[in-house]
Formats: C-alpha cells, sequence, structure tokens
C-alpha cells in the first residue's frame, strides 16, 4: 500500500511529564510520521499521523490500550472534522440526531470559513444548505470559504449588496467549478418564471451550490432535504433561534 494518513485521538487522565514524548518515541520507532498535533477539547489529544504500513497503526493501538495514562478514542483515516479539529483545536458542533446538519456561532467564523473552503474543493454535485438569521455573516462566510478553496463564486440571487436575481447567467459564470450563490427566500418568493428556470437548470448541473434559507427554498420550490448535502447553522451565540417569520415578511433591499 502507499503513504495513507491517520488521526489518532487520546484522552489524557494523568498528564505526567514526558507523556508525549513517551508516544511519540513509540510512533518513531515504528516509522510512523507524525503530521499534525493539537490539543482537541481540554485533557484530549489529537493526531494526523502517516504510514506505508496499515499493520503499524493496528500494532500501536493495541500496544497503547496497555497504557494507563491515556485511552484511544479514535484510530481511523481521517474525516474532514477531524483534520479541522486539530488544525482548530475543537470539534465542529453536530447535531446527534440528523448527522449532516453542522452549528457554528459568529466567533467562529474562521472555523466556518476553513470548513467551507475544504467543502468546497470537491467535485462534482453538493447541495449545501446555510441558515441564520440577517446580518451574522453567511454570505460573508461563503465568499472567503471560495477564496479559500481558490473557487470562483457566481451570485444567482442574493441581499449582500443590493438584491439580485439573476435570469441569465454567462458561458464563463455557468462553469461547473464555480460556486454558485442562492438565496432561497429571493429565489422562490420573489423570483420570476425566468429565474427559477435559470435555478433548476443550475440545480442539475453536477457543481456546488449553496443556498441561504434553506427551510423557506425548500417550503416554497420542488426540492426536498433529501436534496441537500449538509446543512449549517450560524448563529449570533448558541441559543439565537432562527426564526424566519421575523424577517421574510420585510425582506428588502437592505438586509
Amino acid at each position: 500500500m502507499g503513504i495513507q494518513q491517520w488521526y489518532m485521538e487520546y484522552k489524557i487522565h494523568k498528564n505526567r511529564p514526558g507523556l508525549l514524548g513517551d508516544i511519540a518515541s513509540l510512533l518513531g520507532m515504528l516509522e510512523v510520521n507524525i503530521l499534525t498535533i493539537n490539543g482537541v477539547e481540554g485533557e484530549t489529544r489529537g493526531m494526523l499521523i502517516e504510514t506505508d504500513d496499515e499493520e503499524k497503526i493496528h500494532l500501536m493501538g493495541a500496544m497503547l490500550k496497555k497504557v494507563d495514562s491515556i485511552t484511544v478514542s479514535a484510530l481511523r483515516p481521517p474525516k474532514l472534522v477531524d483534520i479541522l479539529a486539530v488544525r482548530h483545536g475543537r470539534y465542529i458542533d453536530r447535531d446527534s440526531d440528523d448527522r449532516k446538519t453542522f452549528r457554528f456561532t459568529r466567533d467562529e467564523l474562521g472555523l466556518l470559513v476553513d470548513f467551507l473552503g475544504e467543502v468546497f474543493k470537491k467535485e462534482g454535485n453538493q447541495v449545501i444548505g446555510l441558515r441564520g438569521m440577517p446580518r451574522v455573516g453567511k454570505t460573508e462566510s461563503i465568499i472567503a470559504g471560495s477564496v479559500c478553496a481558490m473557487k470562483r463564486w457566481t451570485f444567482v440571487s442574493s441581499t449582500l449588496l443590493r438584491q439580485t436575481i439573476r435570469s441569465q447567467l454567462s458561458e464563463d459564470e455557468m462553469n461547473p467549478n464555480n460556486v454558485f450563490i442562492i438565496d432561497g427566500i429571493v429565489s422562490t418568493i420573489r423570483s420570476s418564471e425566468k429565474h427559477y428556470n435559470l435555478l433548476q437548470d443550475i440545480m442539475n448541473m453536477p457543481c456546488t451550490k449553496v443556498i441561504e434559507h434553506p427551510d423557506i427554498f425548500v417550503k416554497e420550490s420542488e426540492y426536498s432535504y433529501d436534496d441537500f448535502t449538509i446543512i449549517i447553522e450560524l448563529r449570533n451565540n448558541p441559543s439565537e433561534e432562527i426564526i424566519y417569520d421575523t424577517f421574510t415578511s420585510t425582506y428588502t433591499d437592505d438586509l
């Protein structure tokens, strides 16, 4: 097998001096390389490691089970949430019932932008829903994530600067490599037939679409939650409720 990456996470029961050095020495003797290491939420440490021999990973996991100071809680090929946890030192809040829903607050915009950037790098069809109250940073995060992914963004509908309702796009704008930004309220409640036809064309393209206010989009269109790859919720604070009826009736140019 070729070189592969793994994510290892362990909880520290007794943070004695030299503990990390002992674990690093074990990895070194097995010729397993440490790529990144960081504390992840308190007494938990995460590592991105790599090796060309999967048997060494299983052997290392078995040996670390005998170490009383720690408990290995994860040893697997890295998921995106694992990579970001090591990078930022914390896990993304994820809905326990709906595993495709991820939650962020405004003070975590850096983590959200990094998350979106990694998601936008993926090829093929993706439909991403972004819930949040007005002026919480939804559109700005999408644009920043596009920059991180080195992708061009295209507004299909928006209220970022002024109300945007496109009825046609240029050939360059219809590039499947672009990130298409759609306001779910503008595109359903305030759209024309030409705009909705354009929207359907984009939804059928094998590309990345980010739909703000996905609940209104589902309610007022032919699409369902099953069409979404992931749903992101962005709040000013963890207790904020996202209530659409407080602003959908007065959805004007200055939002």
